[in-house]
């Protein structure tokens, strides 16, 4: 029977990520692969995060089954930095652990799916796998324009979306550092579609995987915190995966607000119902790091000091290419006024070809590069490598 499978194409980006293995030319320059580095090119482990597996070694005495729910500990500590001092809602937020923000996603579409939900609108472009978990769900993705030609924000078509989404349709948006465009949402635009989701009969599916790598903790947060004040009920994605650097460990959760904390044992058992038949029960070690570091003051201190200095590089490495202003075709300036790890940039799949073939750059064919690839040894070759392609 398994001869009848049809074959797929393989993801580019881990096709990417082999081509600039094999690539033997000393000063390449990878802006494919969606993770932090520092100016050496490393992908480090936070002290905190190593302060903190260094006493779970010690005092952890169990690996033992958590249950479909996961670290409790985790997800109730992770509550006030996402959601703020009120970070429970007057009882009506609630969580649970996942493996990553994409487990969250895949969670939060499969409940609203069983809640009724049979269309999701969605920003393009957006992270890849948004709508490769639509499509595996089975819910309908109906795609609205994200950004504007001059890099800012699609206001307007992501308010006519909520607006004239139905009572079967959710509405899904980033809530920071938007991938893969860096393009957010102004605090007054947010405003607004917190207005239009308090009168939209859509449910909101926010997808929080960078907070703290835009402007700061709450800055980020600004979005998430300002709907969920204004709608009866939404899903919440969290990824810990990025602003603690726990790519492999897999650390996320999914929340959800009730419009009364009675209808929580409900919604509660469905998302474990989902869960045990997706993963049974997500993987432990990350989240319980992730929750050491928020219960001791000192390392939570640590950890935030740490994500200051990755958000700063990142700002300082956007400003720079900003300030190189036009590299032939493409205006870098937008560049400054967005966010996080992502940015994408007005090049053909032959151009991108000819950065990966002639210069050594490596990124994916979408245009997407990965500012944080960047650092002052090569910003100006990279700049002049596209001013020769695009030019």
């Amino acid at each position: 029977m398994l001869d009848r499978l049809e074959p797929q194409a393989p993801d580019a980006l881990l096709a990417l990520i082999k081509l600039y293995a094999g690539d033997d030319r000393a000063d390449k320059i990878d802006l494919g692969v969606g993770v932090y580095r520092t100016d050496d090119g490393e992908t480090p482990v936070f002290a905190a995060i190593k302060q903190a597996e260094a006493r779970l070694l010690e005092e952890q005495d169990s690996k033992s089954y958590l249950g479909p729910e996961g670290d409790m500990g985790f997800v109730n500590a992770l509550m006030p930095h996402a959601f703020g001092r009120d970070g429970a809602m007057g009882g009506r937020l609630e969580g649970m652990q996942t493996p990553g923000g994409t487990g969250a996603v895949r969670l939060a579409v499969a409940a609203a799916q069983r809640a009724g939900v049979a269309r999701v609108h969605l920003g393009a472009p957006s992270w890849p796998n948004h709508a490769q978990i639509l499509a595996d769900v089975g819910v309908e993705a109906a795609n609205f324009d994200h950004a504007n030609a001059d890099g800012t924000a699609n206001a307007e078509a992501v308010l006519t979306a909520i607006r004239e989404a139905g009572a079967n349709e959710a509405v899904l948006l980033h809530g920071c550092c938007h991938n893969p465009t860096g393009i957010d949402y102004t605090p007054e635009e947010w405003d607004a579609i917190a207005e239009a989701f308090a009168d939209s009969a859509a449910l909101p599916i926010l997808d929080l995987a960078y907070q703290g790598l835009g402007h700061g903790m709450d800055e980020d947060a600004y979005g998430l915190r300002r709907v969920l004040a204004a709608v009866p009920e939404a899903l919440i994605a969290y990824s810990c995966d990025k602003n603690f650097g726990m790519y492999r460990d897999r650390v996320g959760a999914l929340y959800v607000l009730a419009s009364e904390a009675g209808q929580l044992p409900v919604i509660q058992s469905n998302l474990n119902a989902l869960a045990r038949a997706a993963w049974s029960m997500p993987p432990d070690h990350g989240g319980a790091a992730v929750r050491v570091v928020l219960r001791d003051p000192d390392l939570t201190a640590l950890w935030l000091e740490e994500l200051d200095t990755m958000r700063a590089r990142m700002r300082q490495v956007r400003e720079r290419l900003a300030g190189a202003g036009q590299a032939g075709s493409i205006d870098l300036a937008p560049l400054a006024r967005q966010n996080g790890l992502f940015s994408m940039l007005p090049v053909t799949k032959d151009q991108v070809e000819r950065l990966r073939t002639e210069h050594a750059i490596y990124m994916a064919g979408s245009g997407r590069i990965n500012v944080a690839g960047l650092h002052k040894g090569n910003i100006d070759r990279f700049v002049e490598a596209l001013s020769a392609v695009t030019g």
